[in-house]
């Protein structure tokens, strides 16, 4: 009799690692990249039933919406062009600009939003540990931000 043991989620160091090497093979994601004007765009790289890896392309105006990854930690990386991400503190929002190559953390129930103000096309990998079951995404207020709506997904960003 064999016994199935659940495997441990990856911390963000360990995610850090996963998009890094996912990002260095460029010869396996850059051909899969797509751009669609009607959204963002993604496809999986990889995943078992501890993470998931996900590669993503922006175009210009292209957003997540202030959102939170449940109980999954994430990481990602710019591979391409430049992003900028939003994280409320207290009544105000921050935004950071995400260069290629740079990468950034979220730890479970960190609220952030991720788009592309910028003209010139972005695409990133992503990696979730456990592999996203659901998001909450957020709407600003004068105080902060305010839960709207829990989704069940089991794609990047909702």
């Amino acid at each position: 009799m064999s016994v199935l043991l659940a495997r441990p989620a990856l911390d963000v160091d360990a995610l850090t690692e996963l998009v890094l090497g996912a990002a260095a093979d460029a010869a396996t994601w850059s051909p899969l990249v797509r751009f669609a004007e009607s959204g963002r765009w993604w496809t999986r790289l990889a995943g078992d039933e501890c993470h998931d890896v996900w590669l993503l392309s922006w175009l210009q105006d292209q957003t997540t919406e202030l959102h939170d990854h449940g109980g999954s930690s994430g990481a990602f990386t710019v591979v391409s062009g430049a992003l900028r991400e939003v994280r409320p503190v207290g009544p105000r929002l921050t935004a950071t600009r995400l260069e290629t190559g740079t990468v950034q953390t979220v730890a479970p129930g960190v609220v952030h939003d991720v788009g592309n103000p910028w003209q010139a096309r972005a695409v990133s990998i992503h990696a979730y540990s456990p592999p996203l079951s659901s998001m909450t995404f957020y709407r600003r207020t004068d105080t902060g931000v305010t839960p709207i709506e829990t989704r069940l997904t089991d794609g990047p960003e909702g």
